[in-house]
């Protein structure tokens, strides 16, 4: 009876701790607030994170919800407080109380900022653009006098966003001046990241070195501190001191459980190892960093076994590697068919993993592996594989790569039709491969080029807070030693009070207007060329109303008078536009030839056709761009003519994004028409056609190439000529 009593107890602790052991990797979802402690007032904006990887943000109230597991540390963040930290041990809310922050977080903080800051952190990962100008905004709402606490936090999220985006040098300069508001560890602790993500090891070195000194530093923040010294040191081909640090950060790890540290650091002292040529150690970690793994999630498991299949084929253990790449296969699998995934690469758990883990990716290493072996024939069907999958995933880099082995490994064998056909193959991936660089490149510059404008806003920005310190710095000086000194010295520290703070603002001032100076050189001229309209035009239309009068043809001189009026009104009200629909312009057109033709009914006759498939509503032209051509034609060609002319207007589509418009005229051409011209007339430029050649390049600089225009003669003898204005789309 004892003996029974024995072994039901024994399968009932066996039963007790099998559970726990399958419930501890549980995602369980904890919810909490941050509040102040006195007065209970909600504490927005605090980052919460688990040591498993989820993020998330308090809200108005100070609430937030997260996904963590039993044995995972929480970890609230903020610039207002040191890092707090709280082990979870079931699924119970935890409330975080701060002190002292009552009245800091009631007067200090800019609603408006919070917003900002807020809407920058939403960005922060989608759109780079938008969120450095949410930081720009934040920081304008902070002014001159603002809260050092809240410029702080401006410039760590920016830090934080280049950092994000891999602009390391931008996310060293922003942490550093973050820090120069507020120093706290979790600034500086993302500061030395930065300076070993941008190759700066040894100032990451004596940054970290320097926050082991910090008593206050929670337990996650000392793993984090020793595991950055090991990689500064690692970094720095200093095997010894980078093993010595992950080991130590790899004890309080282990002591307090935080699985994901403990992969990572038995990894990287298996990697450090490695490095050394330490081949026998490295094996070991790496076994131990495999078996940590093995409790955390799938995906990490999978990384982990890449990384130690890596190694054993840099260092000829080939069929350690085998066993290991064919496992992955049948973990990537197992993923696929529960997540539904096409790519291990695209889960969250593996965002930071540089070189995505993939199916023909792991193909392709098992082939090179299999080539390195001489065995050639086996190799060759996971090269197929890894480039068959490698074109359904649009994976251009591992189907190239694949490819060209494929054709190499034919060659070897002697198939040599084989490897021609395979090689061509690999030409065109190539090529297109080549082609998709070229664009990314021609992307990456543009986005360069584009944070470096906004960065140097914000940096504008505090150029002119440091300008406003000194100025008031220097009155101080002033005011001080007006008790002590003479008048002269007075007037000598005025001076340099004066000096100082004019180059300032000169230098200021001369750096933003020297990016905005052509800009605004092309909107006054454009501004001043659109006032302008040929006088002639004006002249002599007031010339045929006085010729109708003299005749007494009142109700010709009236009609003639209101559809001129109409003309000149709608010039006036499109006079400040860049653009105006195609529609408009060409009822101005209508009216201003059939004003024309109203004064010269027996030189010429006129159409103005537009082709039915055009959508005329989707084009934008300059105003009275047209006209002036218009004129030259009638003025300068068939005026002079004998027998009665033609002019035709002719819109048809060029392209789904452009219209052709030509203006044909059968007058007497352009080289007859500068035979008949007076002296006078040839002294004289063509003030119409010069505005318009003018208009034609500012604009076409300003929106890159929208109006093209082309005069030829109509016909080979010089009779005529044509006009030809091609229009783009916005």
């Amino acid at each position: 009876m004892k003996l029974k009593k024995h072994i039901l107890f024994l399968l009932l602790f066996v039963t007790a701790i099998a559970f726990s052991q399958v419930n501890t990797g549980k995602k369980l979802t904890i919810k909490g607030t941050v509040k102040t402690k006195e007065k209970r007032n909600p504490i927005s904006g605090v980052e919460v994170s688990a040591t498993s990887g989820s993020v998330v943000y308090t809200d108005a109230f100070g609430a937030y919800r997260i996904k963590a597991e039993v044995g995972d540390y929480l970890l609230f963040k903020s610039l207002d407080f040191e890092t707090v930290e709280y082990r979870i041990k079931d699924d119970e809310d935890v409330d975080v109380l701060v002190e002292g922050l009552d009245e800091d977080v009631q007067l200090s903080k800019s609603a408006l900022h919070k917003i900002y800051i807020d809407s920058a952190k939403q960005f922060k990962k989608t759109d780079i653009g938008k969120s450095i100008d949410y930081i720009r905004l934040s920081l304008e709402q902070l002014g001159k006098r603002g809260n050092n606490k809240d410029r702080a936090m401006s410039f760590l999220l920016l830090g934080e966003i280049y950092e994000y985006h891999k602009q390391y040098d931008l996310a060293v300069e922003n942490y550093s001046e973050s820090l120069t508001y507020n120093t706290i560890s979790d600034s500086q602790l993302k500061l030395a990241n930065a300076y070993l993500l941008n190759k700066n090891y040894n100032k990451a070195q004596v940054l970290y070195a320097k926050l082991l000194e910090n008593n206050k530093l929670s337990v996650y923040q000392k793993i984090v501190i020793y595991e950055g010294l090991g990689d500064a040191y690692k970094s720095l081909k200093n095997t010894k001191q980078a093993v010595e640090n992950y080991t130590k950060g790899l004890k309080i790890a282990q002591k307090e459980l935080v699985k994901p540290k403990i992969t990572d650091l038995n990894t990287k002292i298996a990697e450090a190892y490695g490095d050394a040529n330490q081949t026998e150690e490295a094996v070991g970690y790496f076994k131990n960093s495999l078996k940590s793994a093995e409790s955390e999630a799938p995906e990490r498991a999978l990384e982990i076994s890449e990384k130690a299949a890596d190694f054993y084929n840099k260092n000829s253990l080939y069929n350690e590697e085998m066993k290991l790449r064919q496992q992955s296969l049948e973990d990537i699998q197992l993923l696929e068919n529960s997540a539904k995934k096409k790519t291990v690469a695209r889960s969250a758990t593996l965002d930071k993993v540089e070189v995505p883990i993939t199916r023909q990716r792991i193909n392709y290493k098992i082939a090179n592996n299999l080539i390195v072996q001489d065995k050639l024939d086996e190799a060759i069907p996971y090269l197929e594989e890894s480039i068959y999958e490698a074109a359904i995933e649009d994976d251009f880099v591992v189907q190239k790569d694949a490819t060209r082995k494929l054709s190499e490994v034919y060659d070897d064998k002697g198939d040599y039709a084989r490897a021609l056909e395979t090689y061509k193959k690999y030409a065109a991936v190539a090529d297109t491969l080549y082609a998709r660089k070229e664009q990314e490149i021609s992307r990456a510059e543009r986005l360069s080029k584009q944070i470096a404008e906004k960065q140097n806003r914000i940096t504008g920005l505090e150029k002119d807070k440091e300008l406003y310190e000194s100025k008031s710095s220097l009155a101080q000086t002033k005011q001080d030693l007006d008790t002590t000194t003479s008048t002269k010295q007075k007037i000598l520290i005025y001076a340099l009070v004066l000096g100082m703070f004019l180059l300032g603002v000169a230098a200021f001032f001369f750096y933003r207007s020297n990016k905005q100076q052509k800009l605004a050189n092309n909107l006054l001229a454009l501004k001043s060329l659109r006032s302008q309209m040929n006088p002639h035009f004006i002249f002599n239309a007031l010339n045929s109303v006085n010729n109708y009068i003299s005749k007494n043809d009142e109700r010709s001189a009236n009609r003639f008078l209101s559809e001129f009026s109409t003309l000149m009104r709608a010039v006036l009200e499109n006079s400040e536009e860049d653009f105006i629909p195609l529609t408009k312009e060409l009822e101005l057109l209508e009216l201003y030839v059939k004003l024309e033709h109203s004064r010269f009914p027996d030189k010429f006759n006129y159409s103005i056709t537009t082709d039915p498939n055009i959508d005329v509503a989707a084009f934008k032209i300059p105003p009275m761009l047209l006209q002036p051509y218009i004129e030259n034609a009638i003025w300068h060609g068939l005026r002079y003519k004998n027998e009665l002319g033609y002019l035709n207007i002719n819109l048809k589509q060029k392209n789904k994004e452009a219209i052709e418009i030509t203006i044909e005229d059968n007058g007497i051409g352009r080289k007859k028409s500068a035979e008949l011209k007076t002296q006078n007339q040839k002294k004289q430029r063509s003030k119409g056609m010069g505005n318009i050649k003018k208009r034609v390049a500012i604009l076409n600089s300003m929106y890159k190439d929208k109006v093209a225009v082309v005069i030829t003669d109509l016909t080979s003898n010089g009779i005529g000529t044509k006009v030809t204005l091609t229009l783009k789309k916005d």
